[in-house]
């Protein structure tokens, strides 16, 4: 019934649907859509010449489109609703990727944690060094001021969402796994569950296909034995521990294993080394922290396989400067420099507090954190105390619920009641004042989490700048 050239997308000015818009509109699609609110998704998309409505109406969607969905979009929508009644096609936005990458060769990023900054990686490297590639990335590529773009190659980058278990609709060519950390319990359940996701994403590789996995992360390397042991599959590793070594935890490492070593952390950025089949490679990155470097050692092995000099793919790592909202730096005034961080998980929020601590350069390091889902906050309120204790002052605001409705008892408290000297304020501008009044000369501030936080940035630099 519905012409597929013609797409409505509900929730269009969303991280991962804008990209979709821009792909299928690069490539001759008609598309519309529609959010909830005005964004720089948005007004970015109109400038494409796409039609974009704010709310939600049944009256805009066209009736002989097929409609583009995420795993957020309620039944109850109206737009949804009346799509349902004529009888309009309905895909998921992981399957209209899929359409806008046909015929290409598909390259996954996917993990619980580093998906967006290592396809970003991976983006700007390939075509640094003249490769052109397609991506999808669910943030702004520093450089290139989008998360999507339709190259003149074949090689097509997608950061593969795990969250609804869409990563499935996916046939990579290389599927490169960052981590297999369990999270979105509230869809799986079970660290079990979550894991053979995974275990079922690297299933769907095609014959003669790559699966590069991090042996740093336990879960990523069992996936990694389990592809070349039970399937037959080609793997490649990576990580700072040698070829051969057991840890306690039993770690596996593939016959090709990139060895980091000789890591080097500033304020500028991070350096190592890799050692890969017999060649010795220097990454230098304008990006900091030791996860940025387990990042680009996976990137490097995607250019490898791909045909791309090691020593280019390496050249062209060290030309990325970072994604947006992924220790984004938003400005300075007086001396006070404030960052933007999506952070939202327990080890992101690791990852990224020690790289702040060599960025803060002995100042302190002051967070706004707003939680990110009640189950989330529920499921690990104890790791996140444990991470928030590298920070100096944590502001902490009301929970963003985003697809969830309320939990009873579940509120920013259960988190901010088990660290020492923290702040609840459940009013997110007067948190953001709250830090800007008493950050000095020399701290770093972060407002951090997956939500509408970052819009808190310009609160605090107009407090700075008006104070």
């Amino acid at each position: 019934m519905s012409n597929p050239e013609s797409y409505h997308l509900i929730g269009i000015g969303g991280a991962g649907m804008s990209v979709v818009a821009e792909l299928l509109h690069a490539r001759g699609a008609t598309i519309t859509g529609s959010d909830a609110l005005e964004s720089k998704n948005v007004e970015h998309l109109r400038g494409l010449g796409i039609t974009c409505f704010v709310g939600h109406d049944a009256s805009q969607v066209p009736p002989e489109s097929t409609v583009v969905v995420s795993t957020a979009v309620r039944e109850s929508n109206p737009e949804l609703s009346v799509a349902r009644a004529r009888g309009q096609k309905v895909i998921h936005r992981s399957q209209a990727l899929a359409i806008a990458a046909q015929g290409m060769d598909f390259i996954a990023v996917a993990g619980a944690h580093g998906k967006t900054t290592t396809s970003g990686m991976l983006a700007s490297a390939l075509s640094g060094v003249g490769t052109d590639p397609s991506f999808a990335v669910g943030g702004v590529v520093t450089g290139f001021d989008t998360g999507a773009h339709l190259g003149g190659s074949k090689v097509f980058i997608a950061e593969a969402d795990e969250s609804d278990k869409s990563f499935l609709n996916y046939t990579p060519r290389i599927a490169l796994v960052t981590n297999v950390e369990p999270d979105h319990l509230d869809n799986y359940g079970s660290r079990e569950a979550f894991e053979q996701a995974f275990v079922d994403f690297a299933g769907k590789i095609v014959d003669g296909g790559l699966l590069i996995v991090c042996s740093d992360d336990e879960g990523a390397a069992r996936l990694g034995k389990s592809y070349a042991q039970t399937l037959g599959g080609r793997v490649a590793s990576y990580g700072t521990k040698p070829v051969g070594v057991l840890d306690e935890l039993g770690i596996w490492h593939a016959e090709n294993h990139a060895v980091i070593s000789n890591t080097n952390l500033s304020a500028e950025g991070a350096s190592a080394t890799v050692q890969y089949l017999g060649r010795e490679l220097e990454l230098h990155l304008k990006v900091g922290g030791a996860h940025n470097l387990l990042n680009a050692a996976g990137a490097l092995l995607v250019g490898i396989e791909l045909g791309v000099d090691a020593d280019q793919m390496a050249q062209g790592l060290s030309a990325f400067v970072g994604t947006g909202r992924r220790f984004e730096f938003k400005g300075e005034v007086g001396g006070r420099r404030l960052f933007d961080d999506y952070a939202h998980h327990p080890s992101e929020v690791v990852a990224t507090l020690k790289q702040a601590r060599v960025e803060a350069r002995g100042g302190r390091v002051l967070v706004l954190f707003q939680p990110h889902l009640y189950s989330r906050t529920k499921n690990f309120a104890d790791r996140f105390a444990e991470a928030f204790c590298l920070a100096d002052q944590v502001y902490f605001t009301d929970i963003f619920a985003a697809r969830e409705d309320p939990m009873p008892g579940v509120t920013s408290g259960l988190i901010a009641d088990r660290v020492p000297g923290s702040k609840l304020v459940p009013d997110m501008t007067q948190a953001a004042m709250a830090l800007a009044d008493q950050a000095q000369p020399g701290d770093l501030c972060i407002t951090m989490g997956a939500g509408s936080v970052t819009s808190m940035g310009d609160v605090i630099l107009s407090r700075w700048n008006n104070g």
